[in-house]
């Protein structure tokens, strides 16, 4: 009786409804997870609100940190939470349909329309091989990530077992774009280590970039017969935008401390600062510098990056870089004349326009009612720092000018519902309370209205 109640319940909810019933229960028992004890070092207590908070950041793979992970995690702790980043970062429905699938379960419409909803993805078509492509590529990703990293740290840390979790940590971590580290330093220690910035750069920029450009790419790889093989609109111009958000992010930061951060500093030193912060605000908050030595027309150029975040379907949150960039090319196209979004000599849908102002309107909607109650409820600090942790917590990136650990109880909710929605997307949190699409049964007569 009680599952035949439980079906029932399910089977009212919309598949938005239940992805965020999914990832509030992942939060949940991630919570129950990192409160257990023997998970902690010995002496070291963590107080609810705070396994609230870390569990939420890993799930959403933010890695805004209210307590040090190194100085309250053990060697089990580690583990626990990559398995958390892992499940947080590839999405709750790739890893249940995994389960599925090695439970020998047949994965049915609904569970369909779940993967579909999670994935962002448009049609039904390959479901099952697109999750099984993703967790092969991620894990691959991962796992070479991990061997490189681990075999260099050799020359960093005393044991070879410690070289090797710390970098099977810093592999996951960087992979989902969590921002988490068991240095106590996040990449501050390696701040002079090119390599070791351009590994992770690349493992950051795999995890942002999105699961369906990672596959194409694969397949053109694989592709005997390359000459034939075409790219998709979407892997086109989320590359595209992609490298351009990189290349001026990295333009800017340079430029607005050149005099400032980057006063006397060598080209090869001024290059990997601003190129490293330029990455990492695609999601990856990690970080070769306190950023809170930036000057201010920097720290807003950084709070806009990790504002558009990553890439859709991807480990990453934000309004996305696809969101972003039709918003430009509507506005250029209608600046121009143009009653048509044109790009790769392909037609952006009407619906996609739509879709991706209403993105960008709720979401600047969100972060500047967080930023106002932030402001409110924690006035010991600056609106710039404010500014920064509401837009690091939106975008689900993780850096901080070092706020974080000094939050009240009513800051700390704020960012965690911050957190929150930027993993889940726009989209499913504004149909929380939606159940189906609802048909007009009649129309008013239109009226034209003076706009701007």
């Amino acid at each position: 009786m009680n599952q035949t109640r439980f079906n029932r319940f399910f089977n009212r909810l919309s598949p938005f409804q239940i992805i965020v019933f999914f990832y509030f229960s992942a939060a949940l028992i991630s919570t129950l997870l990192i409160s257990l004890p023997f998970l902690h070092k010995e002496g070291v207590n963590v107080s609810l609100i705070d396994s609230l908070f870390t569990a939420v950041s890993a799930v959403s793979v933010t890695g805004l940190g209210v307590v040090s992970t190194p100085d309250t995690f053990n060697t089990a702790g580690y583990i626990v939470l990559m398995f958390v980043l892992q499940f947080g970062g590839i999405g709750v429905m790739t890893l249940g349909t995994f389960i599925w699938i090695l439970l020998g379960q047949k994965i049915g419409l609904k569970r369909r329309q779940l993967i579909k909803t999670d994935q962002n993805r448009s049609t039904f078509a390959g479901m099952v091989r697109l999750i099984r492509q993703i967790l092969l590529i991620i894990l691959l990703i991962e796992g070479i990530g991990a061997i490189v990293l681990g075999i260099y740290y050799t020359r960093y840390f005393p044991s070879w077992e410690e070289a090797f979790i710390q970098g099977a940590f810093a592999s996951v971590s960087a992979t989902t774009n969590a921002g988490f580290d068991i240095t106590g330093s996040s990449l501050v220690m390696f701040q002079d280590d090119y390599f070791v910035q351009v590994v992770t750069m690349l493992l950051l920029t795999l995890g942002a970039i999105g699961f369906p450009v990672l596959i194409e790419i694969k397949d053109y790889v694989t592709n005997r017969r390359k000459e034939l093989f075409h790219f998709s609109l979407f892997t086109k111009l989320t590359s595209v935008t992609f490298g351009l958000l990189v290349l001026t992010g990295t333009l800017l930061i340079y430029w607005f401390d050149r005099n400032h951060f980057f006063a006397g500093k060598s080209w090869h030193e001024s290059l990997f600062y601003a190129l490293f912060q330029s990455v990492t605000t695609r999601n990856g908050g990690l970080a070769t510098m306190d950023v809170a030595d930036f000057s201010t027309p920097t720290l807003l150029v950084i709070c806009l990056l990790m504002f558009i975040g990553a890439s859709p379907s991807s480990v990453g949150g934000g309004i996305r870089t696809t969101t972003f960039a039709i918003m430009v090319l509507t506005i250029l196209s209608y600046a121009r004349g143009k009653n048509h979004v044109r790009v790769f000599r392909r037609e952006i849908h009407e619906d996609d326009v739509f879709r991706s102002f209403i993105v960008i309107s709720t979401a600047i909607a969100i972060t500047g009612a967080a930023i106002v109650l932030l402001n409110y409820y924690e006035p010991q600090f600056t609106l710039m720092e404010v500014i920064f942790e509401a837009c690091s917590a939106f975008g689900t990136t993780g850096l901080s000018m070092g706020i974080t650990p000094e939050l009240g109880t009513a800051g700390k909710l704020i960012i965690i519902g911050l957190m929150f929605i930027g993993r889940i997307g726009i989209f499913s949190f504004l149909f929380i309370l939606r159940r189906r699409n609802i048909q007009d049964t009649y129309r008013y007569p239109k009226e034209q209205m003076i706009i701007g």
